[in-house]
């Protein structure tokens, strides 16, 4: 039995790497895009200092802000040096998208995109 006829065929949607892991990191995304901006319109619209409040609210906000900052660049770093390494164009617009939206959204999405590389590779 050939190697072809041991292995069923992809569906459709598996073809075009649409795992359901794919679909959990789009929703992770929509999660992170709607939460973070339902906070971010609220301060727009309470004309709050936005970059003061991330330090000036108490250590512990101070300490949330020091974790998901290193995380973010740390994640950064990697969407860069992974999608080179798959040969994923435009990496870097995850990271500046990132900086305009929220990392919360970009991050899985950049997940999700390179879950769909993966599949569509092996």
């Amino acid at each position: 039995m050939s190697r072809t006829e041991a292995q069923p065929a992809p569906s459709s949607s598996a073809a075009a790497g649409w795992t359901t892991l794919t679909f959990v990191y789009l929703a992770l995304a929509i999660v992170g895009l709607i939460g973070t901006w339902t906070w971010n319109i609220q301060a727009i619209m309470q004309a709050s200092d936005f970059i003061g409040d991330w330090t000036m609210s108490g250590p512990a906000v101070s300490s949330l802000t020091t974790d998901l900052l290193v995380a973010a660049i740390a994640g950064s770093v990697f969407i860069i040096v992974e999608a080179r390494r798959l040969g994923m164009r435009a990496g870097w617009a995850y990271v500046v998208l990132g900086l305009v939206t929220a990392f919360a959204f970009t991050f899985p999405l950049f997940l999700a995109m390179r879950q769909r590389r993966l599949v569509m590779t092996r």
